[in-house]
């Protein structure tokens, strides 16, 4: 008994340590393999098709400035606002999903980051607890800028396609930095099953999808540079200050 609390208590702080650690140099190196592209990987061997795998790391700078905007307008409008978890959507969803019909998620892009780093895909209470230790903290040692940097670049956007950069590529024949604004509201559209829905054929309802993306871009202020702070107090739309160092 003594051995087995011993090599749990050894297991725990291993655990603790390296996912700690990780989170340190993911906050400074690109992410350039996440659990879901080897999944995806593996499912593709087993189902005889062939290998699909397009990721190409770039940095936020280097990414069209209405691609924040456009995500947060889908995903996460409080994404500058909270610290990782959105209670007023995880209550609404709540609400929704008691009511009966589709199941919505309250997800965060904070939460969807820890995700695609750091876990596999999935809906058990394990992976959840999992998911808002990581979230805890990212959100505690990354900058809102780096969360969305590396969001952009690790979320699955097409069959086989992770990140803008690739997306651009493959579906725009552009690098991400020259995608326009609907082209960001597009992609934006298709996020919630991109293996279902295309950016590149995009289905009448993604088509009406990525218009109402754009109106609710217009009450999103662009997104603020490394060093500034967003402050929504100032005006019905937000500003952003520089930080005072």
């Amino acid at each position: 008994m003594k051995l087995l609390k011993k090599i749990l208590r050894w297991g725990v702080s291993l655990f603790f340590a390296t996912s700690i650690l990780a989170v340190v140099i993911y906050k400074f190196l690109p992410v350039f393999v996440t659990p879901l592209m080897v999944i995806r990987l593996f499912q593709q061997a087993g189902d005889g098709e062939s290998l699909k795998w397009h990721h190409t790391w770039v940095s936020l700078d280097e990414i069209s400035p209405h691609m924040p905007v456009a995500v947060m307008a889908s995903e996460d409008q409080r994404f500058l606002l909270h610290h990782g978890f959105d209670m007023n959507a995880i209550e609404k969803a709540a609400r929704h999903n008691i009511n009966g019909g589709r199941v919505h998620g309250g997800s965060t892009i904070s939460q969807q980051t820890a995700k695609n780093v750091f876990l596999w895909p999935g809906r058990s209470w394990v992976r959840k607890g999992f998911e808002a230790y990581f979230t805890f903290l990212i959100e505690l040692m990354w900058s809102k800028q780096r969360i969305m940097e590396v969001y952009l670049n690790s979320i699955e956007m097409g069959d086989g396609i992770y990140g803008v950069e690739a997306c651009a590529e493959h579906n725009f024949d552009k690098e991400a930095i020259d995608l326009t604004r609907p082209d960001c509201a597009l992609i934006a559209a298709t996020l919630p099953n991109p293996r279902k829905f295309s950016s590149k054929e995009p289905s009448p309802y993604i088509r009406r999808r990525c218009v109402q993306i754009q109106q609710q871009m217009r009450f999103i202020p662009s997104f603020p540079k490394e060093g500034e702070d967003y402050n929504p107090k100032t005006s019905s739309g937000g500003v952003y200050r520089n930080r005072k160092r």
